[in-house]
């Protein structure tokens, strides 16, 4: 009886050990194929697998440095496109379109949200009517149209004036 329950357990024994070589050459077949075929042979010839061991983790460490050296020039080209779009904000650009209609066009932040009221607002006191007035936003930015119409020349509506008045409302220092 004890020979035939070491029998078994010798069978057992050798069928654990097969499953498990069977899953390790699954696990190297499937890292073989995640990584890129110059890592995983050389000149047709499979290297031997502690070598792939070491050519896998070599290529792990080398993504990791690339992904990080890619994060950081994102994060500096982000600084950099906001930086240069803050340094615009707000332009603003006045055209006369004829018979007395002036359309301002005002580009700025989405946070300066009472900067389209108070622009309204300058025109009117400068002597202009506003005909219509809009707004859209997206993410980074914030367009104003303001489409305004100066009835009698007495009130010279001058877009050098306004400027200088949206200045003084508070955007000194800012490109207007």
């Amino acid at each position: 009886m004890e020979s035939s329950h070491g029998t078994s357990t010798k069978l057992e024994r050798k069928t654990v050990e097969k499953k498990r070589r069977e899953q390790m050459k699954a696990l190297y077949a499937k890292l073989d194929s995640l990584l890129p075929s110059s890592t995983s042979s050389r000149e047709g010839a499979t290297l031997p697998r502690p070598d792939r061991l070491s050519e896998a983790a070599n290529y792990i460490k080398g993504m990791q440095e690339k992904l990080e050296r890619m994060k950081e020039r994102k994060r500096q080209l982000m600084t950099r496109n906001e930086a240069a779009d803050n340094s615009k904000l707000p332009k603003i650009e006045v055209q006369n379109r004829g018979s007395n209609l002036y359309m301002i066009q005002i580009i700025s932040s989405p946070d300066d949200r009472a900067m389209f009221y108070e622009v309204v607002r300058a025109v009117e006191e400068e002597g202009g009517e506003v005909l219509n007035a809009q707004f859209s936003t997206t993410d980074r930015k914030a367009f104003h149209t303001i489409y305004a119409l100066v009835g009698d020349f007495k009130y010279r509506f001058e877009t050098g004036k306004l400027k200088e008045r949206l200045k003084d409302l508070g955007w000194q220092g800012r490109r207007v």
